[in-house]
């Protein structure tokens, strides 16, 4: 604990300000960590930070990042008196029966208030901050979160003192003399409770029925002009007042009786369990099957990456020009995955966000790799899935957001514009750290998951505008916002997919990642449910990247340096090839199925693709044989044969476009074939044919009929044909959009409260009597000789001033100085306020103030 500031008081504080001076500085680096928005920018003193502390906006978020319970006891306090003690606290929480766990559970919540100055004051005076109250207290318009009305006073405001004296002679009590007597005595006999439950015994039954509605809110109704007798009977006793002609509402102490004093239906004082799934039990205790499962599903992402990008090799779709992809490109993309179009999605969004796919930027843009594809392409396996791992873990755009519609009603596209959601780290991260508080190898219930997010924080549950809404809403009973239950539910499906966790349960690299376990962070701790694992931007830990990698290399299959060859013209992979192997297979064969093994298939076109890619016949021979485990079939070879004879038979060239063989009859067999009028052709020597369309045209024409041409350049050399890589300039990866400001470090903490510190001390010091002016004035006012004299004296004797300072841009400050040497027109000293020895220019020194107290 931090020492007591110099000078505090041991008084009891009238003001938020006073209260933050009794803290110690490690209270003050606590209450800066944990709302590091009031560092932006640092306050120059502690009545400043009191104040922004107070602001609407400050206070709105802090109050979202409080549990359920700590919120309930805000809401509490917010219908409590100001101030009200803790003994007063305890009961509206409790009520008449009392409730040991809440009241075990009460002193951390005071403190997580009292910690983030939501709440100061000792236990004696807790007192809200007037924000706070303003926001959860309710109002004629909005009822509290507690579903309590106002109170009898503030119901009552306005109402004439005839009908006040009306209703206490109907309650049976005797008439005053004035309003404010008129409305202590109701609220005395509603807070009484012989009094009370005597009055309520005398009323109808349908009375009580019309209470029951409103006891636990929303507490107000409508009537009618003519109200039903046991209506009436409740409005002339004052249990229900009117707040229109045709509303009324169920005064707060009313309501506090019928419910036996609770300000709440439900207190929860203990975050709910995340209990195991009903069929983690065939996994519990099993790690090694949930590590194989995730292990699987790891390498099958992988495979789908390379996939997806393999097939912009040379280019992508184009960009929309709102940004984005568009639906149809998204469809096509899906079929050429096998998957759905979500998870499609998901796939772009991943390699998107891990820096490997991009838009190159070019006037008809499209996506496309990026160089970093290429260095990523080059790692092992298992160091490619972590970078993977790591950007989505880190990643703020949403993938389950694709399709839906923005606030404007536009669809969402993927890889497109406003798909940023800034909690999706917290939410991640938070849901991926209760799985590794589960014991290895169990899976969680999804609901019991949802259900501690949702008590964890309650109202970015609900959306931050519930705070500023002028809907009559129970806390109890509202329906919150889903978004962070559907981005806590995209979690646990995009964990599994991408490997994180198997059959549900969170893998040993998953742990690794997060940096539990033998890794550094004890998982019981992230899932205490503190609100403490919030805390920090969600990155892994250092070297958690590197120990994942090593926790899932020996769960990957080694890539393999053969493959099956078969008599139908198939060739199959028993894993994994190595990558040159499957680069040129994909090119001499096309995949027909993929799994646990992959099956190519041999074709003339395939084997034409090879030979256009400046393969010959015996290249192909040396590859089958020497990477085939078993005898190159005779088909195959045959099929190898056949197609290199006929390739480059026929060449074409540009004239427009040009066919040549030296095989005059093949050429008369091309112009009687009915199929090639489309080219229109026509015999311009023996051996030389000319056609109207272009040579790719003509090529491909020609390859449909079932000859093998081949493209020659214009020397009359064979054209070889290789895929062209289209790669975008070197891009960066999308930078996650910040939850607010980050948490600062240690030493930014450090230096904030030290500057707080000196500031609040040249602001509050005592002083000395100064001239009239400056006593008026911010700044003290002398002349330079006073100055000047006052100055030297003061570096004789060590004594501390209080000066007033105008810097080279003209911004005025008030300082505390500890002169040590003047000369040249230069005072050298120690100051207090930025806790350094500076020199300062007297010529800029409006004027000084001898302390009455020497501050060091």
């Amino acid at each position: 604990m931090g020492t007591m500031p110099e000078g505090s008081s041991p008084s009891t504080p009238r003001t938020l300000a006073e209260a933050l001076r009794t803290r110690g500085d490690e209270d003050l680096a606590a209450l800066l960590r944990a709302r590091p928005d009031l560092l932006s920018p640092v306050p120059n003193d502690l009545t400043q930070l009191a104040t922004r502390a107070g602001t609407r906006a400050s206070v709105v978020r802090a109050l979202e990042r409080l549990d359920r319970f700590t919120l309930q006891t805000a809401e509490a306090l917010a219908v409590a008196p100001d101030p009200a003690p803790y003994e007063t606290l305890v009961a509206l929480l409790t009520g008449d029966e009392g409730d040991p766990a809440i009241e075990a559970a009460l002193p951390r919540a005071v403190d997580v208030l009292r910690g983030q100055a939501l709440v100061w004051g000792g236990d004696d005076r807790l007192r809200l901050v007037r924000t706070a109250r303003e926001l959860l207290a309710p109002s004629p318009n909005r009822p509290s979160p507690t579903g309590l009305g106002p109170t009898v006073a503030e119901a009552t405001a306005g109402m004439s003192p005839g009908r006040l004296q009306e209703i206490l002679a109907a309650a049976g009590l005797p008439t005053t003399h004035d309003p404010v007597s008129a409305v202590a005595a109701l609220t005395s006999l509603f807070t009484d409770r012989s009094r009370m439950a005597a009055l309520l015994d005398t009323a109808p039954s349908e009375a009580l029925t019309v209470l029951d509605r409103l006891v636990w809110g929303p507490p107000y109704g409508e009537v009618t002009a003519n109200p039903t007798p046991p209506v009436q009977w409740l409005r002339d006793r004052g249990l229900l007042l009117p707040t229109s002609l045709r509303t009324v509402v169920l005064p707060r102490e009313a309501a506090l009786h019928l419910r036996g004093g609770r300000t709440h239906r439900a207190p929860e004082p203990e975050p709910p369990a995340v209990r195991p799934a009903a069929t983690a039990s065939m996994t519990q205790g099993r790690p090694q099957v949930v590590d194989s499962t995730a292990a699987g599903q790891a390498f099958t992402a992988l495979s789908t990456v390379e996939d997806l990008l393999k097939d912009w090799h040379e280019g992508g779709p184009a960009v929309l020009r709102s940004g984005g992809l568009s639906v149809r490109d998204l469809k096509r993309t899906a079929a050429a995955l096998d998957t759905t179009e979500q998870m499609a999605a998901f796939w772009l969004e991943l390699a998107y966000a891990a820096g490997l796919l991009a838009a190159d930027g070019e006037a008809d843009e499209r996506y496309a790799p990026t160089p970093a594809y290429d260095d990523w392409l080059t790692l092992p396996a298992a160091e490619r899935w972590a970078r993977l791992a790591a950007a989505w873990l880190t990643a703020t755009r949403t993938a389950g957001l694709i399709g839906g519609q923005d606030t404007k009603g536009r669809t969402l596209s993927a890889l497109g514009p406003d798909l940023d959601r800034s909690a999706a780290i917290e939410v991640r991260r938070r849901i991926l750290d209760l799985l590794a508080g589960l014991p290895a190898g169990t899976a969680p219930d999804p609901e019991t998951v949802l259900a501690r997010l949702r008590w964890e924080r309650p109202l970015r549950g609900t959306g931050t505008q519930d705070l500023d809404t002028n809907a009559a809403r129970n806390a109890a009973t509202a329906v919150p916002t889903d978004l962070r239950s559907r981005i806590a539910a995209w979690t646990l499906t995009e964990a599994e997919v991408l490997g994180v966790t198997g059959r549900g349960a969170l893998s040993t690299h998953g742990r690794a990642l997060l940096g539990h376990a033998q890794y550094g962070l004890d998982a019981q701790a992230a899932s205490a449910g503190n609100g403490d694992a919030f805390a920090g931007n969600g990155k892994p830990a250092p070297g958690a990247q590197t120990a994942s990698a090593a926790a899932l290399a020996p769960l990957l299959p080694e890539p393999l340096d053969h493959i099956l060859l078969q008599a139908d013209l198939t060739a199959v992979a028993p894993g994994p090839l190595q990558r040159p192997l499957a680069e040129t297979l994909a090119v001499l064969a096309d995949i027909e199925s993929k799994g646990g093994a992959t099956v190519y298939r041999f074709t003339p076109a395939s084997v034409r693709r090879a030979l256009d890619a400046g393969k010959s016949a015996s290249d192909l021979h040396t590859f089958l044989a020497t990477h085939s485990r078993t005898p190159v079939p005779q088909p195959l070879s045959y099929l190898v044969d056949d197609v290199a004879r006929r390739h480059g038979h026929l060449r074409i060239g540009s004239a427009s476009a040009y066919v040549r063989c030296d095989d005059d009859a093949l050429l008369g067999e091309i112009l009687a074939d009915k199929r090639s009028q489309g080219l229109r052709l026509r015999r311009l020597a023996p051996t030389v044919l000319a056609a109207q369309a272009d040579p790719a045209t003509l090529l491909e024409g020609l390859r449909t009929m079932g000859y093998a041409p081949a493209a020659e350049s214009a020397e009359g050399d064979v054209l070889i044909t290789r895929a062209h890589a289209r790669r975008t300039p070197p891009r960066t990866a999308p930078v996650p959009v910040p939850d607010g400001p980050p948490v600062p470090d240690g030493t930014l903490l450090g230096a904030a409260v030290k500057a707080i510190r000196a500031g609040d001390m040249a602001a509050t010091v005592v002083r000395k009597p100064v001239p009239e002016p400056a006593r008026n004035g911010e700044l003290p006012r002398t002349t330079s000789a006073e100055t000047l004299a006052t100055v030297q004296a003061a570096a004789m004797t060590g004594a501390a001033l209080w000066i007033g300072y105008v810097n080279a841009d003209g911004a005025a400050s008030q300082r505390v100085i500890a002169p040590v040497r003047v000369e040249g027109g230069f005072v050298t000293a120690y100051d207090h306020t930025a806790d350094e020895v500076r020199t300062y220019p007297l010529h800029r020194i409006t004027g000084v103030a001898e302390l009455a107290d020497d501050p060091a």
